[in-house]
Parts: structure tokens; C-alpha cells; sequence
């Protein structure tokens, strides 16, 4: 048999394993991309199993620094070889570094760092920490996306993901996002409250709130005693073109969520950041909450030389003069061929959201670009919307690539979706 043919078994292989022993829906969801597997992967690409190459602007916005960065994995490589996992009863040195490397990052006054596996897990230790402050009613936004273990979901406000699990977590209002005075007449209504909030909503479909409602919101946080996260996982760490989107508005939170690009694209790894003041509960108790994987040096390994990657090579400055072009180039293009089937093209940074006019075209236009060898993906909260998150390092061949694939996907788009056929809001 042939490479080739080798390859294919592999994928089909895959499949009926996904479907025997994974989940039967997961593997029909593969079906319609044909099984593609994917087996390996470096920088700004991923390669599958026949072989083909695909230039990743998805992946939900992890890799900011690309795939198996070598500063990254040689950090993590070298920590394996010395001291994998910790016994949990010492101290261990390359976890107090990481904690001080992103507390060194963070905005000023956040100077406790409380390392988990997942932006779930972060959510989690905040909503817990705020319960240690009797803080128990808990307010988000409308559209936000803050996990889906059961105290995140029930403030990741989407009917479809809470319905099946309720009854969650009691004493829980939504508000409009980027709507202040909504949040006002809900906190001045409301018991002690934990306020949870993006900067800009990820999977809600990059909504951008109004300029100065972070402000805002810290300050309507300050007046009724709320405790205040901010919920960075996907926009944190340079996505927007900024350190932190909190940065944007000199804002500093009681507590910060960090996830995503923390991993460096390589371990998974996230952490709840906290001033001393709301960190008090957990100074006080060590004990108070823990996981017996969290914080382990490969994970700490990782972070700490993800860190160090975006500050030396400037990665912050790039994703913002890199996605103000990118921005710029898609609302050209897509307008230019599929004006028709576009609502909005917006974002910050490298998190860029293109809106279609339903859901089918948006499938449509996600399935021509994985055709033309792109990755992206849709929004989870807004399934007309698809989300192109690439990396900072793109290479100018990259950007091509990226350019020449959405020009080549819209157009045939447009083809099969001319004017006269489309229905604004189609399933």
C-alpha cells in the first residue's frame, strides 16, 4: 500500500475510534469535512494525515506564538527530563517563577497567581474565591462565554448549553454587554455581587463593547462593593494587540482570567490572577481550593517561556500592526466579492470576526476556506459568525496565503449564493 493510502487508513482508523470510543457526534461533524486528521503541526501551519498543509487562523485562539514555538517546547522538554510533576508537599521553583513572570506582566497591583489546567477551571476559581468574600450573586453578559463546567456555565449565558444541566448555580442575573446602566440597576438591586465580564466577547462573535464600559464597569464594581473579573482567556496576552484588553482602558480588576496563549500553543495551561486584597481567602487557607495537576512544572515551563516569546519578539506590537491590516484587507475583500452575504467585519488585534448573514453561508464560507487550505472557526455564541484568530508570526508568504484563500472563497461564495437568493437570517 502506498504512503498515501496508509495515510488514509489512519484517518478512517481515527474516525471509528472517535465514533466507538469518543463520541458518535463528534465523528459525524468530522464526516463533513471528509475525516480530515490532523498530525502534525509547526508555526503557523498544520499538517494532516494525507499530507496537506493548512495555515491555522483558528485553533480558538491559542496560538498566538504558532505551534510548537522551540523556545516553548525546549523549556517544556527539559522540565520532563528534570522533574515532570510535583509531590505537592514541597515548594517547586518553576512554578513560583511562572507565578512571578505573569504577575510581572499583569496589570499593576495583581500580584497573586493561581495556576489551573483550563479557562474553565480559572472561571471556577474565581466564582469560588468570590463566594470566600460572600460575594454569591453572580451577574455576566448576555453572548459571554466563560466555560462549560457548572459554576462557568451558568454564567456563560446560552440557552443551548444551559438547558440540559439546569438546575446550576442559583442567584445568577445576565446583563447586555457594553450596556452600564443595565449592570447599574442590576448591582443596585443585587446582594454582594461578582461581576464577570469579557473585553471583548470571543465567542460571542467578537462584539466590541463601546469605548470606556470597562471603565465603566470597574467603577459601578468600586461603588456597590461588587468584586470585579475580567475574563482574558481568549483576549489576554496580546491577542488585541495589547497585553491585556484592561489595558486598553487602564482598568485593573480584582481578579483577571488568563488562559489560551499562557499554554504558548504547546501545554495546556491557564490561571486565575488576583490583587492581595481579593486573594485574602486563598493567602489565608492554602487548602481552601486545589487540583492535584494544577500548576505543574511542564504546564509552569510553558507558561513562563510563552511569556518570555511575546515580550522578545515583540509579539504585542505585531498582533496590533498585523491585525489592523488583516482587518482592513478582509473587509476589502469580502465586501468587495460577497458584499451581499456580509453584515460586519470587526475586531481587535488578531481576533477578528467576519459576520455573515445566516448561519448556512457562514458554514459555507468556513468549509471554501478549509477547502483553500485555511483554518478558522465559528463562534459558539453566534454561529453566523466566523472567527479568524491566527498567529502573530505569520510570514508575509502566510498573509498571501490567508489573503489569496479568502478572495478565492468568496468569490466562489458568491457564486453559489448570488443576490437574488439570499435570505437575511436562513438556517
Amino acid at each position: 500500500m502506498s504512503v498515501h493510502g496508509i495515510q488514509h487508513a489512519g484517518s478512517r482508523q481515527t474516525s471509528e475510534r472517535y465514533r466507538r470510543h469518543i463520541s458518535r457526534g463528534r465523528a459525524r461533524l468530522a464526516d463533513m469535512t471528509g475525516g480530515l486528521t490532523e498530525v502534525s503541526s509547526r508555526g503557523s501551519r498544520v499538517v494532516d494525515a494525507d499530507g496537506k498543509t493548512y495555515l491555522n487562523c483558528g485553533g480558538y485562539g491559542v496560538f498566538l506564538l504558532g505551534h510548537a514555538h522551540p523556545s516553548v517546547v525546549g523549556a517544556v522538554v527539559e522540565q520532563v527530563h528534570r522533574h515532570p510533576l510535583t509531590t505537592r508537599l514541597m515548594l517547586e521553583p518553576t512554578v513560583a517563577s511562572a507565578a512571578e513572570t505573569l504577575a510581572g506582566v499583569a496589570p499593576d497591583g495583581m500580584d497573586y497567581v493561581h495556576f489551573v489546567n483550563s479557562g474553565a477551571e480559572a472561571t471556577e476559581a474565581a466564582i469560588k474565591l468570590a463566594r470566600a468574600h460572600g460575594h454569591a450573586h453572580l451577574i455576566s453578559a448576555v453572548g459571554g462565554y466563560h466555560g462549560k463546567t457548572t459554576g462557568a456555565l451558568s454564567i456563560t449565558a446560552r440557552e443551548l448549553y444551559q438547558a440540559p444541566f439546569r438546575p446550576l448555580l442559583p442567584s445568577v442575573d445576565h446583563v447586555p454587554f457594553g450596556d452600564a446602566q443595565a449592570l447599574e440597576e442590576v448591582l443596585a438591586a443585587a446582594p454582594p455581587a461578582c461581576v464577570v465580564v469579557e473585553p471583548v466577547q470571543g465567542e460571542g462573535g467578537v462584539v466590541v463593547p463601546p469605548p470606556g464600559y470597562l471603565r465603566d464597569v470597574a467603577q459601578l464594581c468600586r461603588k456597590y462593593g461588587a468584586l470585579f473579573v475580567l475574563d482574558e482567556v481568549q483576549t489576554g496576552l496580546g491577542r488585541l494587540g495589547h497585553w491585556w484588553g484592561a489595558d486598553r482602558e487602564s482598568v485593573t480588576p480584582d481578579i483577571l482570567l488568563v488562559g489560551k496563549n499562557l499554554s504558548g500553543g504547546v501545554v495546556p495551561v491557564a490561571a486565575m490572577v488576583a490583587t492581595a486584597e481579593a486573594y485574602s481567602p486563598f493567602n489565608r487557607d492554602p487548602f481552601l481550593h486545589t487540583s492535584t495537576f494544577a500548576g505543574s512544572p511542564i504546564a509552569a515551563a510553558a507558561a513562563e517561556a510563552a511569556i518570555r516569546v511575546i515580550v522578545a519578539e515583540n509579539l504585542v506590537t505585531k498582533a496590533s500592526e498585523l491585525g489592523e491590516y488583516l482587518l482592513q484587507e478582509l473587509r476589502r475583500i469580502l465586501l468587495h466579492h460577497c458584499g451581499h452575504l456580509i453584515t460586519d467585519v470587526r475586531g481587535l488585534g488578531l481576533l477578528i470576526g467576519v459576520e455573515l448573514v445566516n448561519e448556512q453561508a457562514t458554514g459555507e464560507l468556513l468549509m471554501e476556506l478549509l477547502d483553500h487550505g485555511v483554518l478558522v472557526n465559528h463562534s459558539l455564541n453566534a454561529h453566523r459568525v466566523l472567527r479568524f484568530t491566527p498567529p502573530a508570526v505569520l510570514t508575509s508568504e502566510d498573509v498571501h496565503w490567508l489573503l489569496e484563500a479568502v478572495t478565492r472563497a468568496a468569490e466562489t461564495l458568491a457564486r453559489r449564493c448570488p443576490p437574488n437568493a439570499v435570505v437575511e437570517g436562513t438556517p
